[in-house]
């Protein structure tokens, strides 16, 4: 098995997935690539692959060549990943190629009179697993019929983070008896409208665990300089006299949502908004920015209540008004939990089908 993944975002899409194929074939060896280094620098050394590489340059020659070293025997692409040298390659191999947890929207050169070269890229794949209807429809609309709908493979590993343990003696003790906003995944415009929020609400006793997106030393001081008020970080292990606590570690951010009343993610002034299954599989409102059109999820929570989009720090406090409300609040966190819940088993159906795939012999 080879499942290819841009970068960490895709892994996530695609883990729960190449973990169930595991347990079900456990005689298999999968290959796991990468197109950028920051989801390869972190996953290099995951332990459900049997190798981690970086994707090939998309040539003729060289994906034929990898795709001749490697035979494989069924070809995974994650989300938004189309390489057309590297689908022809399969193709003309003969090997079974699907892609998981895709999305797709109108503006698409798929959908354009101009997308004669994508829509060839649509026909390398032998299914193509969607998020939603309206995607589902889409490919429908240009006579593309391999295509199921399964829902979002990530659901299915969020589920259940909640349910995981996790002890951690600094956190519990600044977090115990408070009202606390975990803020995940911030860019500098995100701490530029969470900051007089944060000012003003520490005052009133809220606390805040704020883990941003870079974690370099010259981005964690930035970010110190832009909330202005008196804070610590986690790695120093003391919270004593911060109403802030700066979490500078990657891969903590899923766990810190079981602390939190209210949740903001980042990345919705920016090129879009990051994880917010994670916040709604604990049953937290989630707050984040404009920018979200690309995520079904996010336009799934801000249908059935469990999301709010703002613009503004002015927008962000009237949430925060809103939600000390408890009902309201138990309204929106009931909301999340029921959202995740109606929305589990895309790994199962998209593993099943699978099956359907795979030579006699393999099964």
């Amino acid at each position: 098995l080879w499942m290819h993944c841009a970068s960490l975002g895709e892994f996530e899409q695609g883990r729960p997935l190449l973990e169930a194929f595991r347990r079900r074939h456990p005689e298999w060896q999968i290959l796991l690539t990468f197109f950028s280094p920051s989801g390869y620098d972190l996953r290099k050394d995951f332990p459900g692959a049997d190798f981690v590489e970086y994707l090939p340059e998309d040539l003729p020659a060289l994906a034929r060549q990898f795709v001749e070293i490697l035979r494989p025997t069924l070809a995974v692409f994650v989300r938004y990943e189309f390489w057309y040298h590297h689908l022809q390659a399969l193709r003309e191999a003969g090997v079974r190629v699907v892609l998981v947890s895709g999305v797709f929207r109108q503006g698409q050169p798929f959908f354009r009179w101009y997308g004669r070269l994508h829509r060839r890229m649509l026909g390398c794949f032998d299914r193509i697993f969607v998020q939603d209807h309206p995607s589902e429809q889409l490919l429908r609309s240009i006579g593309y019929e391999r295509v199921v709908r399964a829902g979002d493979t990530r659901i299915d590993r969020v589920a259940e983070l909640p349910r995981r343990p996790f002890a951690h003696p600094l956190l519990e003790a600044f977090c115990e008896g408070r009202r606390v906003v975990v803020c995940g995944s911030t860019h500098p415009r995100d701490e530029a409208l969470l900051a007089p929020i944060i000012r003003r609400k520490s005052q009133e006793g809220w606390r805040f665990l704020l883990a941003p997106h870079e974690i370099d030393e010259s981005e964690l001081r930035q970010t110190a300089t832009r909330l202005g008020v008196p804070l610590r970080r986690l790695s120093e292990g003391t919270a004593e006299g911060a109403s802030v606590l700066l979490v500078d570690n990657v891969g903590m951010l899923g766990k810190l949502y079981r602390f939190a009343r209210l949740a903001y993610v980042g990345g919705g002034f920016d090129a879009g908004i990051h994880n917010l299954l994670e916040p709604a599989a604990y049953g937290v409102p989630v707050v984040f920015g404009p920018r979200h059109g690309k995520f079904p999820e996010a336009r799934a929570l801000l249908d059935n209540g469990g999301g709010f989009s703002v613009r503004s720090s002015e927008q962000l406090d009237e949430v925060f008004r809103r939600l000390e409300d408890a009902p309201t609040h138990r309204r929106a966190a009931e909301a999340c939990r029921a959202f995740i819940e109606a929305n589990r088993g895309a790994t199962g159906r998209v593993l099943d089908e699978l099956e359907t795939l795979l030579p006699p012999t393999r099964r």
